[in-house]
This record gives structure tokens, sequence and C-alpha cells, in this order.
């Protein structure tokens, strides 16, 4: 028994020079942080807010105080210069959702053109930022949907969705893709953007996963699926490089948040003078399918 003594006096030892250990986070000044698009034949929409610290308590009444209001915004196509009005749309709860867009009564209007570069300009808080972005020509396509039974699945309700896709010779033809079923809203896949690297210049057969509101962690179960009886619509949108670089960063970080084991990443957004966000361009087609029940 005597030669346990030492390893108890042992324990005794360390247990006693524990120490609380205190960490003292340096708090960061909020940044801008820009949710700008412009898509073809539609108008810019841009959304301006402030960041939030990380250890913030994030609810409904707080991301409604994170809105920039009264921002000097324009978008800048060609020669000329349009300027953006801020909106407030009125949203549940008594909450309102703002953007900066162009207002209808300007004798202007602006809507996206394939192969045109646009270049924005905000101006607030005593700063001014800068983006620019290109809607491509749409030179990648679906030649046609079509839909089966999901593989390997008791449940005969679920189907998948399929596409024909051709993309056009030559590296460089980037993509990212929403899907809506009904009347709800466009949702992106879990993974929206796509390259061409190994699919240049031939049309290939794809499945299309069901996309889904981030803020809603789909189940295993339902992820991907669609149902019989679905009106299934895709928005398939040709982007240049940096908008694939933003969304293909920030869907890593996403996936990645929570995971001790993950390789760190930086979102790569294209908002000058420490701007977060993006500011994208698309150029998008429109498909729909109906599945029978």
């Amino acid at each position: 028994m005597k030669t346990w003594i030492p390893f108890l006096c042992l324990a005794a030892l360390f247990a006693s020079c524990e120490k609380d250990v205190e960490l003292h986070t340096d708090k960061q000044e909020p940044k801008l942080v820009v949710e700008a698009q412009i898509e073809s034949t539609q108008s810019p929409v841009v959304v301006l807010s402030n960041s939030l610290d990380y250890f913030s308590t994030v609810d409904a009444a707080t991301l409604n105080n994170t809105y920039v209001h009264n921002a000097k915004v324009t978008i800048t196509a060609g020669t000329k210069v349009y300027p953006l009005t801020e909106f407030a749309v009125q949203l549940p709860g008594g909450f309102y959702f703002y953007y900066y867009g162009i207002s209808v009564t300007t004798s202007t209007p602006l809507f996206g053109e394939y192969g045109k570069k646009y270049d924005l300009q905000i101006e607030t808080g005593g700063k001014v930022y800068n983006a620019s972005t290109t809607i491509p020509l749409l030179a990648k396509k679906i030649d046609s949907l079509w839909w089966k039974p999901a593989p390997n699945n008791s449940d005969t309700s679920k189907v998948v969705l399929m596409a024909r896709v051709t993309d056009p010779p030559g590296y460089g033809n980037y993509i990212r893709y929403y899907t809506k079923v009904g009347q709800q809203d466009f949702f992106p896949g879990r993974n929206s953007v796509y390259d061409d690297q190994i699919i240049d210049g031939v049309t290939y057969d794809i499945q299309v996963d069901k996309g889904y509101n981030k803020n809603e962690k789909p189940t295993r179960e339902e992820a991907g699926y669609f149902k019989r009886g679905d009106t299934i619509t895709v928005r398939h949108s040709n982007i240049d490089k940096a908008t694939y670089d933003f969304w293909r960063t920030w869907e890593f970080s996403y996936q990645s948040v929570g995971n001790p084991f993950s390789t760190p990443g930086k979102v790569l957004g294209n908002i000058s003078n420490g701007g977060l966000g993006s500011f994208c361009g698309y150029a998008s087609q429109y498909k729909t399918l109906i599945i029978p029940k």
C-alpha cells in the first residue's frame, strides 16, 4: 500500500495547482456586409448590414437592427450611373426586410443584360466600398429535365430529379443552381456551384438535388429528394469566376461549422475596403418539370 503514497501526493499537488483561466476576446468594430446581385432581365438587389461579434446572441430583433440605412448606393453600367433607393418590406412579427433597388418611378430602369459588366459603389459611415461583377453569356444550358424513383428507398413517393446539360468547349464555364417547388422560394443546393474542369465541351446527365433553406437543417431522410406531385422549377445560372469563388468558399465554410477536424477556410468576397460579402451577376435559365402523383 505504501507504494501508492507518492502517486496520491502527486495527484494532490496537481489538484492544488489548478487555476481558473479567463479568456478575454477582442471586441471587433462592425464591418459592412454586402449581399448584392444583378440577374439577367432583372433589376439589381443590394442588402446592407453590419457584422456581429462571434459571441453575439442572434435572434430576429438583433438581425433586424443590423441593417444599414441611408447609404448612397449606385451601380454603373458602361457610362451610365444608376442610383438605388432604399425599400422596406414588412415581415411577420413586426420586422422588416430592407434592401436597395431601382425605383419604379425612375425614367431610366436598369435590367441585367448578358455579357455586361457592372460596378457597385456604396458610401456609408464615412467610407466608400466598391465591387464589380459580370453577367456572362448564357452559354452552359440545361437541355432537358426528367425524374426517376429514388433508388434504394422504400418510400415510393420520393423521386430524384435528373438533368441533361451541355457544356460549351473551352474552360471557364461556372454555374450555380437553385430549385423551387410550386410557389415556394428558390433555394440553392447543398453544393450549388460547379466548374467545368472535368466535363469541358460535353453533354452529360447529372442528378439535381433539391435546394433547401440554409436556416433549416434538412433531415437525412428528406435531403436531396423531391416527391410525386411536385412542380419543380430549376434556376440554372451561368456565373463569373469571382461569383463562383465566393459561393464555393462560403459553402465550404458553412459545412465546416462545428467540425473540429475541418480545415480552416476563408470566404473570398469581392467587396473593397474591408467589406464582407459579394456582388454577383447571374445569367439565368429557368426550366420547369411537373412530376405526376
